[in-house]
């Protein structure tokens, strides 16, 4: 006789329902598929160790999306950089394929956003979180999540339009 543990089950059911939106917001992170993946599975790891001190099911969403947040973070404290003190600023090449004529216009738009607004907008748009989730999740106030999408928005309209402000400007 096989016993089912009824935590186990609770907690395979969340990893079902939030697996594919968690590596969708880590990619916007990370920008790597491998990195994303292997935050995504830290995430779970740590989620599946705290399970129990989670007091309400219906804030794991934006308790995973916290642990998330806090493995990019963790990601970023151990990785060591490789720097040439010897090499000449000008010889160094981007790398990163951004270019505003690619087909990947959006994403360069985003990437020219300051953190604090790309974030706020990532986890509006794909994780769907409201402007409280969020103001808990990035700890600080609703108002100045409000604020931050309302700036990353503006922002993002400038990128694509930039005549309006112009015209503005010239009156």
């Amino acid at each position: 006789m096989m016993f089912i543990n009824p935590e186990r089950s609770k907690f395979e059911g969340v990893v079902k329902a939030y697996s594919a939106e968690l590596y969708r917001y880590a990619y916007w992170l990370c920008r790597d598929r491998f990195t994303a993946e292997d935050v995504v599975q830290e995430t779970f790891a740590r989620a599946w160790q705290r399970w129990s001190g989670l007091r309400d099911d219906r804030a794991a969403k934006g308790w995973l999306y916290a642990i998330l947040r806090n493995e990019h973070a963790r990601l970023h404290e151990r990785k060591q950089l490789a720097i040439d003190p010897d090499q000449e600023l000008d010889t160094l090449m981007d790398n990163s394929g951004a270019n505003a004529f690619d087909a990947f216009e959006m994403r360069d738009m985003l990437a020219a956003l300051p953190e604090t607004y790309r974030e706020a907008l990532t986890l509006q748009v794909i994780g769907g979180f409201s402007c409280a989730e969020m103001a808990t999740m990035i700890g600080i106030t609703e108002g100045a999540v409000m604020t931050r999408l309302t700036r990353a928005r503006q922002a993002i309209r400038r990128l694509i339009d930039p005549k309006p402000l112009i015209k503005a400007k010239e009156s």
